[in-house]
């Protein structure tokens, strides 16, 4: 068996250790002696956000371990800079709307306050002035926003 051992004719690109390989095989380029090394320069590694540890790369790894995690979302603002909860806003609308005007809806008068839906005059939901503003039941609600658009009111008219 000794007979056919070649001579080395290449180095390994990891571990520098002699090896044989074809010469089709070195023109392709890295060489290796075993899966471990191959393994190895396969590796990607990026250096921990906090402490540099070198972690392998993975989809958003930027720390090492839990502890990094933590001091890394230490300074971490989350919600500066993010725009109004909309559910919180319009409930805080409701509420300045039935302490000015009431708790009934504006046009019928029907005084179910958990029911009652804050419209806007002119359509903008991003404007939102006391005076853009007016609290509706929902069937009122409904007649402002559909009944001009109906198909049914357009046949009607003719």
């Amino acid at each position: 068996m000794d007979n056919y051992k070649r001579n080395p004719n290449v180095k390994c690109g990891v571990c520098a250790k002699p090896i044989y390989r074809r010469p089709t095989e070195i023109k392709r380029g890295r060489v290796f002696c075993g899966k471990e090394c191959y393994g190895i320069a396969n590796r990607k590694e990026t250096p921990c956000a906090v402490c540099g540890t070198p972690i392998l790369a993975r989809m958003n790894a930027k720390t090492c371990s839990r502890r990094c995690a933590n001091i890394h979302r230490a300074g971490i603002r989350y919600k500066i800079g993010r725009p109004k909860d909309k559910v919180k806003d319009q409930r805080s609308l409701k509420l300045r709307l039935f302490a000015l005007r009431g708790e009934k809806c504006e046009m019928c008068g029907y005084n179910k306050k958990e029911i009652l839906n804050v419209h806007h005059k002119d359509k903008n939901r991003n404007h939102n002035e006391l005076s853009n503003l007016e609290l509706l039941c929902p069937n009122c609600h409904a007649e402002k926003h559909y009944l001009e658009k109906s198909w049914l009111s357009a046949t009607l008219q003719k």
